[in-house]
């Protein structure tokens, strides 16, 4: 890495070995699409965004608001069975998200 001033003659040279550095919380995190690819893999059922999304305010993982929510405090929303919750649960501690 060269961090370079302008219409500066001294430079400053960086080696970083990645090899060295953690692993960010934000790289730790599995997406939606690594979870239900392990569901179906492992456990042959296909999960939605939405039962991952329960399962996982479930666990206590803070997600962001849902910016898409029903016009009508009525409207009714599917709940994720029993079954696939567990295979999400599995998937969770897979990534390391919950504790095993």
């Amino acid at each position: 890495m060269l961090i370079v001033q302008l219409q500066s003659k001294d430079h400053i040279e960086i080696e970083v070995k990645m090899d060295e550095l953690d692993l960010t919380a934000a790289e730790k995190k599995a997406t939606y699409e690594e979870i239900k690819a392990y569901v179906l893999e492992h456990n042959g059922l296909k999960v939605s965004y939405l039962y991952i999304a329960q399962v996982k305010q479930k666990c206590g993982i803070i997600e962001r608001e849902n910016y898409n929510k029903p016009k009508s405090e009525e409207a009714k929303q599917p709940h994720c069975p029993p079954d696939k919750e567990t295979a999400i649960v599995e998937a969770l501690k897979f990534y390391e998200l919950i504790a095993p």
